[in-house]
């Protein structure tokens, strides 16, 4: 069994590859008469698509997508939704002298160990290409929860931080690295010019924050709301941490430094911080649903570094093409389209055991 789908009522399965002729999903499970369009998906893809400053990597795909079934006369049926977006701007030859050795720090050998055979072409099912049918897929999920806001945002490249005190909102459209402080924009700018002239690439750390998640969604134990959101993360090309709130930081402080204190309010608790990141025991506790991702170098970079070929003989590898070097500012979008669909499921899923009612008092 190949594990290609994610999600327990709002499923989603991926398909294709990185250079094969198109790329697709299927939303299963997503509710009726919900009015959607192909103009709902495509600004979300446009965040993400390639090709749109020199930071990222120049294969240029419009990335357009096209709605086949799930939907008539602009209402979902209630039937699985299927997405495509084809390819074109693949450049297979690129990836030639990589047919018979591996890529170090990518799948290469892993898939090749696990299958016997591999589609060296973009890393073929392990490219990063797949996440535009994440991405679609988050857009359609919003639309299960339009009362969450979710924002991503990029904290740190190459071990440069943003500074707190200099976050706005407004600075994320306006600048290529989806960051918050324009300080910190112009530092990465000549980061990230310098990696790519030595042929090499850096690290990232995305932030994402939902608020307006109503209290009592997730589940105990095996469904945990924070559990699903880091599984749903670490399944991101590039993934190699994530951390719920506080995260590691929490093991540094005391129990009355981590706990987030409650007073009487209006409308349920006041909270006085935030350490836990909005979830209590697995379950949503009304306040602000916090991740942060970490996302490593690109591996494929012109820098030789040394590996082996198939038969085991020793190689040096540098990898042609066209790479993002940092993968983590396209991952943005990505990192916001899985928490949507995360918090989407976990409502279909709340819903479902409670029923409305709790949902309302939620």
């Amino acid at each position: 069994m190949s594990v290609n789908t994610f999600g327990h009522l709002l499923r989603v399965t991926t398909w294709g590859e990185s250079h094969g002729p198109a790329i697709g999903c299927v939303v299963d499970g997503c509710p009726p008469q919900i009015a959607l369009s192909e103009s709902d998906i495509q600004p979300f893809l446009d965040a993400r698509r390639p090709g749109q400053s020199r930071h990222t990597t120049q294969r240029r795909e419009p990335d357009e997508v096209r709605i086949l079934s799930g939907v008539f006369e602009g209402r979902t049926t209630g039937t699985p939704i299927s997405l495509m977006i084809e390819n074109v701007d693949q450049r297979s030859k690129d990836y030639s002298e990589i047919a018979n050795a591996y890529r170090p720090g990518h799948a290469d050998y892993t898939y090749d160990a696990k299958y016997g055979f591999r589609d060296y072409r973009g890393g073929g099912r392990s490219s990063a290409r797949e996440t535009a049918m994440r991405v679609a897929a988050g857009a359609v999920a919003r639309l299960v929860v339009p009362q969450v806001s979710i924002l991503a945002y990029v904290a740190e490249i190459g071990g440069d931080r943003i500074d707190p005190a200099n976050f706005d909102a407004g600075q994320i459209a306006q600048n290529p690295f989806w960051c918050p402080d324009a300080e910190a924009a112009k530092r990465w700018e000549a980061l990230l010019d310098d990696a790519r002239k030595a042929g090499s690439s850096l690290g990232a750390v995305v932030e994402c924050v939902a608020t307006d998640v109503p209290a009592g969604w997730g589940a105990p134990l095996y469904a945990k709301l924070d559990a699903e959101l880091a599984a749903a993360m670490m399944s991101i090309n590039a993934v190699k941490g994530v951390e719920i709130g506080d995260g590691f930081h929490a093991a540094r402080l005391t129990g009355e430094q981590n706990a987030d204190p409650m007073s009487p309010g209006d409308d349920g608790p006041q909270f006085a911080a935030n350490h836990a990141g909005g979830i209590a025991g697995g379950i949503a506790t009304g306040q602000p649903v916090t991740c942060r991702v970490a996302f490593k170098p690109t591996s494929s970079i012109l820098t030789p570094v040394e590996s082996i070929t198939r038969d085991g003989e020793a190689t040096e590898v540098r990898t042609k093409g066209r790479h993002d070097p940092c993968v983590g500012i396209r991952g943005t979008p990505v990192v916001e389209a899985m928490m949507t669909c995360v918090l989407a499921d976990q409502f279909l899923l709340h819903r479902a055991q409670c029923g409305s009612a709790s949902t309302d008092r939620a």
